[in-house]
């Protein structure tokens, strides 16, 4: 029997991706005042990015517990193995709530074959995990190895980014404000990780290309094998950037094969328009 791989939309996953693989992907919840828009699927991430430049203010939230109870219990009685790659747990509640659903489901349907991974990642470098899990099921891997191989995959994911507006991380709780307005007024882009889950600073340059520069050079810091990886990259509705950025990847390490896309509406809502990042397998 294959595998069901699951996972949310904070994965950033393009469309066509998640078609070719079958993949189930939950959407995070994104609000605009009163209005609730499903992330991927009622809302995509330029029309945020648009309403963002407007001066519009967007939050998220998990899954509720009941969406999730429903579509583990559709899992259940099916019969299928089922493996669901979440989204980080410093960052999101959505891990928990997903284990927290399978175990209501489990007290009417003990036959229910779900295994949840907390992957610590984000945005595409979390898709990338999944597509990695995708590809095995799909050549008849079992549960155990697809597990096995995505936790390896997922503990070795860099993920280094950018932001242009510091004001979206300050209205997200990651910044004050006396540092946002400073921030803004240098032109200040911040360059961030993700540490064991958490989204971390790392430093501070001034403009956009020194940005990239340093990115650049924490590739070659932490990169393993960069040549001969698929390189991640992400934007905020920016492609000039992201090919800007792949073009200095490549120049610097050789890089031939990449996969680019534009951040999600529930990632996007924090990051904002003009965000640059990249993930790699480090060590």
């Amino acid at each position: 029997m294959s595998v069901k791989i699951i996972t949310d939309s904070a994965s950033d996953l393009p469309r066509n991706i998640v078609e070719e693989y079958d993949i189930d992907v939950i959407p995070l919840l994104v609000y605009q005042g009163e209005e609730e828009y499903l992330d991927g699927e009622t809302l995509d991430s330029s029309e945020l990015f648009r309403s963002m430049r407007e001066g519009k203010v967007f939050k998220t939230a998990q899954p509720s517990l009941g969406s999730l109870v429903e579509r583990f219990t559709r899992y259940a009685e099916s019969g299928e193995s089922c493996l669901y790659l979440a989204f980080s747990s410093e960052l999101s509640g959505t891990h928990q709530t997903a284990v927290m659903a399978r175990e209501q489901v489990l007290e009417n349907h003990p036959n229910l074959d779900l295994d949840i991974l907390d992957t610590k990642c984000a945005s595409v470098g979390f898709g990338m995990v999944v597509i990695r899990a995708a590809e095995m099921a799909r050549e008849g891997q079992s549960k155990g190895k697809i597990l096995e191989e995505a936790r390896r995959y997922a503990a070795n994911m860099e993920h280094i980014f950018t932001v242009d507006d510091l004001e979206h991380l300050f209205r997200g709780g990651r910044l004050s404000r006396t540092a946002a307005l400073v921030g803004g007024l240098l032109n200040i882009k911040p360059i961030l990780h993700v540490e064991d889950g958490k989204l971390v600073p790392l430093e501070k340059v001034r403009g956009r290309k020194k940005a990239i520069r340093r990115i650049i050079e924490v590739m070659k810091e932490r990169g393993v094998g960069l040549q001969e990886q698929t390189i991640g990259i992400c934007h905020g509705d920016d492609p000039e950037g992201a090919e800007m950025l792949k073009s200095a990847i490549r120049e610097a390490f050789g890089c031939e094969r990449f996969f680019v896309n534009m951040i999600g509406s529930a990632i996007g809502a924090h990051a904002g328009p003009g965000t640059l990042s990249v993930f790699f397998q480090g060590e």
